[in-house]
């Protein structure tokens, strides 16, 4: 099925991958080997490229245009950035998040992005705008992507790292007791492994939305306005089954709470603190009510075990 993360929040532009470069003279449409950021120098600057010159280069080229002062990003880490795309033989981008207003969020070697956001990130301080040349096989590859990106496309990315935050694996609050027989038992590990969540037997689910610590985080309470970054385990109330979980795949995702489209998630997950994993039981008219999603029916209730990793 089309995975959870998708379906809950508003659809947002795809992100385009990152593009390749070598050194070489600079010229004025090429500085340090790659296309020349013509306007909009400066960190938080839309930017503009010139088209690249010559043959691209056939390995990843990170070229630093200004440094940043924040801690360095490392596997795992989340981070915002804003991005401007464009293929090397391009004379306009292909996609930008500059003018969107809304940071994209990306988990630093997760393997959500290309190849060379992944490799070209790592390692980067926050604050940094860099810019990245990625060949193809480190892009779209042979593939291409839709009508811009063109087979074999060598792709020129300036991206400003926006913020960072470490991610820890588990949520680790003080343990709270679970002692209504009638709601899910969730489990208590923080080893960063499979949460368990066991729907109670022959017990009807109850009306009205549930969110109850099951670990108690000592973090800032989330606002409805927050990025929120999780792990969760999903369940149907009725069948007992999982149609998702991240911990199972040890990979985080991070909601803009803004967009969340699944009322009882929202509403559940504001104002608890960060750090906390959390009980909670949606009923079908906060959930996805009469329609059918992937392998959850219509009309359920959903169960989530679901851990506040951090906020962005």
């Amino acid at each position: 099925m089309r995975r959870l993360a998708g379906l809950l929040v508003v659809p947002l532009l795809l992100l385009s991958t990152a593009a390749c470069g070598d050194s070489g003279s600079d010229s004025a449409q090429m500085k340090n080997g790659a296309p020349a950021i013509t306007k909009g120098a400066k960190f938080g600057e839309k930017p503009t490229l010139s088209t690249g010159k010559g043959t691209p280069p056939k390995e990843l080229k990170v070229v630093t245009v200004s440094e940043g002062k924040g801690p360095v990003l490392k596997k795992g880490d989340i981070a915002q950035v804003n991005y401007l795309g464009q293929v090397w033989d391009g004379k306009e981008p292909f996609d930008q998040s500059f003018d969107r207003g809304q940071p994209f969020d990306v988990t630093i070697g997760a393997g959500a992005v290309i190849k060379g956001w992944d490799q070209g990130l790592e390692g980067q301080k926050v604050g940094s705008r860099v810019e990245l040349v990625i060949p193809p096989d480190l892009g779209y590859g042979a593939q291409g992507s839709g009508e811009k990106i063109k087979p074999n496309a060598t792709l020129v990315f300036v991206v400003d790292i926006v913020k960072g935050a470490t991610v820890p694996v588990s949520a680790t609050g003080k343990e709270v007791a679970q002692d209504d027989k009638a709601l899910p038992k969730i489990g208590t590990n923080t080893d960063g492994k499979e949460v368990s969540v066991s729907v109670p037997k022959d017990v009807e689910p109850p009306a009205k939305l549930v969110s109850n610590y099951v670990l108690e985080g000592d973090g800032a309470a989330v606002k409805d306005t927050d990025n929120v970054v999780v792990k969760f385990n999903g369940k149907v109330w009725k069948d007992d089954k999982t149609f998702e979980s991240t911990y199972a795949t040890d990979t985080t995702v991070t909601w803009p709470m803004s967009q969340l489209s699944v009322k009882g998630l929202k509403e559940g997950i504001t104002g608890k603190k960060v750090g906390s994993r959390i009980l909670l039981v949606i009923p079908p008219d906060m959930a996805f009510g009469d329609e059918e999603k992937g392998s959850i029916p219509a009309k359920s209730t959903l169960v989530f075990s679901l851990d506040i990793l951090a906020v962005m």
